[in-house]
């Protein structure tokens, strides 16, 4: 049998047309082949014409083709004649050279207006699933309260193990380095006044009243918190959650309270201990770069620090420990059943309670202010 003869590749031919250039088309165009070379008209030219010859098949490649043609066409200012082109492919070059103009495709986002109202909803939604779960941790805890043999103590060691003693080297070092950066940068103004004995005051109140309590539920949020949600999360996606909900046993009651109460009673006690590195912090430096004894640094801080100051600091550590512990078992139980999503509820813990830690910080602000506190 005969074989069939091979089609002829895609083919451009320039010829003189009097005094214009005609540029003829033919063979079979693919959008995976290169186009033939084009070198654009040739000088002395009044214009060009388009033709097509022994045109084979052909799809997108080859309008696109005519379409940069005439696009050197008038950057040279030359007329272009696609009359003798076929009705079908002058039909796509028009259409093409349409949309091409039309330029880039308008913009479908969502409006400002749209944006700010899908965000307020989406707050609204998760204030109301906070609520919910403090609402339920509530009602558990009286539950328990009216029982408290029901209550796992030993899981409530054990946690307080893992969130307490655990978490002393990292709130050692992070406490102590906060003293000593408080006293450098109080050092530098202080020293201009010759006030160099109130870097005791800076940094016990400092210390005592915002960065213990702080500090150390920032670490524990990124610790403690993240560990909950990865848990708790990976709990879900093996369905254990669901298995306990099948016994017949709340999931808060039995995972979530002696979490909560291992961070409420844990905080304070790490934020006091978090207090007194960091004003050793302070009392190094002051006494390394300002000459200050520690006896005067002690004496000194006596003098501004009272047992409100402590107090308000260790009321702040144990709220504190509640949200830690409140977004990291709150993520944790809506996780997705994926790796994925026990990733996600892992940030989103931490983020979360990053959030309502500060907002928690300066509402205590703004009621000890009230209080006289």
């Amino acid at each position: 049998m005969p074989e069939d003869p091979v089609p002829p590749a895609a083919a451009v031919r320039t010829a003189a047309a009097g005094d214009r250039c005609a540029v003829t088309v033919g063979g079979v165009w693919g959008i995976t082949v290169a186009p033939p070379a084009w070198p654009g008209p040739p000088r002395g030219a009044t214009g060009v014409v388009l033709r097509a010859a022994d045109l084979g098949r052909w799809d997108s490649s080859l309008p696109l083709f005519l379409a940069e043609v005439r696009r050197a066409c008038r950057a040279a200012g030359l007329p272009c004649d696609d009359a003798e082109l076929p009705p079908r492919l002058r039909d796509l070059l028009a259409q093409l050279e349409a949309a091409q103009a039309a330029g880039a495709p308008a913009d479908r986002a969502d409006s400002l207006l749209t944006v700010v109202g899908l965000a307020t909803r989406e707050v609204a939604v998760q204030a109301r699933a906070i609520l919910d779960f403090v609402g339920e941790c509530a009602l558990s805890a009286v539950r328990l309260a009216r029982s408290p043999r029901r209550f796992r103590w030993a899981d409530c060691a054990a946690e307080m193990q893992q969130c307490g003693a655990m978490a002393l080297p990292i709130v050692s070092l992070i406490s102590f380095l906060v003293g000593v950066t408080l006293a450098y940068t109080g050092a530098i103004v202080l020293r201009q006044f010759g006030g160099d004995i109130w870097i005791a005051d800076l940094v016990g109140l400092s210390m005592v009243r915002e960065m213990g309590a702080v500090m150390t539920a920032v670490v524990l949020a990124g610790r403690t918190g993240a560990a909950y949600a990865a848990t708790l999360g990976n709990m879900k996606a093996n369905e254990e959650i669901d298995a306990l909900a099948t016994l017949g046993i709340p999931p808060v009651q039995f995972l979530v309270l002696p979490r909560l109460l291992a961070l409420a009673v844990m905080m304070p006690v790490l934020a006091l201990y978090a207090n007194a590195l960091g004003i050793l912090g302070g009392l190094v430096v002051a006494y390394s770069l300002l000459a200050i004894p520690p006896a005067a640094f002690w004496v000194e801080l006596l003098t501004i620090v009272d047992l409100s100051d402590v107090a308000s600091g260790v009321i702040k550590a144990a709220a504190f420990g509640l949200i830690v512990g409140l977004a990291g078992c709150l993520r944790g139980l809506q996780a997705e059943r994926s790796a994925d999503g026990v990733g996600r509820a892992t940030t989103s813990a931490v983020v979360t309670a990053l959030l309502l830690l500060v907002i928690a910080d300066a509402l205590f602000a703004v009621l000890f202010n009230v209080l006289g506190i």
